[in-house]
């Protein structure tokens, strides 16, 4: 049983807006959501002072009962899935299905948190000033258990915690879902909130961007010879899929339809990225659309803008579709959002099969000598595309390709 997946609702937040028409404007602007960190001089040993932050602080949208367990990090991510259920037109009656389900993932809890709820235990050696929601904040499945209270989900529930690929995977993970019968609609995404944890990892592991703190617009720099690390975002998505001819007999809006996924593991090093690994996903991912490779019109990068993530993942692309698909990182503009870069970052595939808009790679100036010879995006460009592939790769050797095709009646 094989059935036709669609997306029929989205909700968005990220650095550089919290929709499809503002992100779609800010590429086009050339706009940077990335913003230095005053606040972060405060640590000692820690050089890095740029990140990607979301204007939403609203958070009596959310209602207050449901709000106590969350985290900023969970309320990023019901209030993109508030969004995204307005933009479906669904009743609570379908968001309560049976048949609805739902797949969530972010890297991390609420760190905010986990910072001063483990600091104080480990400062008065007690537990006796916690309160038992401390732990519901920064759950590694808090997205996806708050999100499913909060709306009442009754289906299926697979949190996909998967760090960069959590997005993306819960995307796929939904997707296959509906394409088996297991469900006829899936609330998708992932998301990620702001903490200096999530870049002080990174810094530890020589992976972030210091140079441009005093110029953050000029940062991250994906493929460019002057990168020199990657920048950390907050933000979350959400898709609502469903079943083709569900979304039809309701008269549903449909952005596109999602026609190829892949998940791979390299099974090699937790780090180190693979070619092979990353060549392999979307050459299964192209193998479920069934579809040429050279059908793809845009490419939706990772490159995080780290020194060797961004040179092997070129190389991959190389093996597949040569100089003859147009690649951005669009990383460029808002940093990386971890858990919910996937999922945004197939929201700008949207925006290119409904505009023509095939975004640039923002701040890249000259290409690394060491990157392959693609068709990198310089400025932004115009082209009536009709499918896109987005490419997530997590620490692990998790490896996800979606390919997203514009929906037309048959």
């Amino acid at each position: 049983m094989s059935r036709r997946v669609v997306i029929t609702g989205v909700g968005l937040l990220s650095p550089i807006g919290n929709s499809l028409d503002e992100i779609q404007a800010s590429l086009e602007q050339n706009r940077s959501g990335v913003t230095y960190m005053s606040e972060w001089g405060n640590f000692d040993g820690f050089d890095t002072r740029v990140c990607g932050v979301v204007d939403w602080y609203d958070y009596k949208q959310i209602p207050r009962k449901d709000r106590r367990s969350m985290g900023r990090v969970a309320l990023l991510a019901a209030k993109s899935m508030m969004d995204a259920i307005e933009d479906a037109n669904l009743s609570s009656k379908e968001v309560s299905s049976p048949r609805t389900g739902i797949s969530f993932g972010s890297t991390m809890g609420a760190n905010e948190t986990m910072f001063k709820y483990i600091s104080q235990i480990a400062q008065d050696s007690s537990f006796a000033s916690q309160t038992s929601m401390g732990f519901l904040h920064f759950m590694s499945h808090t997205v996806s258990a708050n999100i499913a209270a909060m709306f009442k989900i009754k289906g299926r529930n697979i949190p996909s915690c998967s760090a960069c690929t959590s997005s993306s995977m819960a995307i796929g993970i939904g997707y296959e879902s509906i394409k088996l019968g297991k469900c006829d609609t899936m609330f998708v995404g992932g998301s990620e909130g702001e903490h200096i944890l999530n870049a002080g990892i990174f810094e530890i592991m020589g992976a972030t961007s210091t140079k441009y703190n005093q110029t953050p617009d000029q940062t991250p720099r994906p493929f460019d010879s002057e990168r020199d690390g990657l920048v950390t975002a907050e933000g979350a998505g959400t898709f609502v899929l469903e079943e083709l001819e569900s979304a039809k007999r309701r008269g549903a809006k449909i952005y596109g339809e999602i026609i190829g996924y892949a998940t791979s593991c390299d099974g090699e090093h937790i780090t180190t990225p693979s070619k092979d690994g990353m060549e392999s996903v979307m050459r299964l991912a192209i193998e479920d659309a069934q579809i040429d490779a050279l059908e793809i019109g845009y490419i939706n990068a990772h490159a995080t803008s780290t020194p060797k993530g961004d040179i092997v993942e070129s190389h991959a692309m190389y093996s597949l579709f040569e100089d003859r698909v147009p690649v951005s990182s669009t990383k460029g503009y808002m940093g990386h959002i971890l858990g919910g870069c996937g999922v945004v970052e197939s929201a700008i595939g949207l925006i290119a099969l409904r505009s023509n808009l095939l975004p640039a790679n923002k701040n890249l100036v000259k290409v690394d000598s060491e990157c392959a010879d693609l068709d990198y995006i310089y400025t932004n460009r115009y082209k009536e595309i009709d499918i896109i592939m987005n490419n997530n790769f997590a620490f692990g050797g998790i490896n996800t390709s979606i390919i997203i095709k514009n929906y037309k009646e048959q």
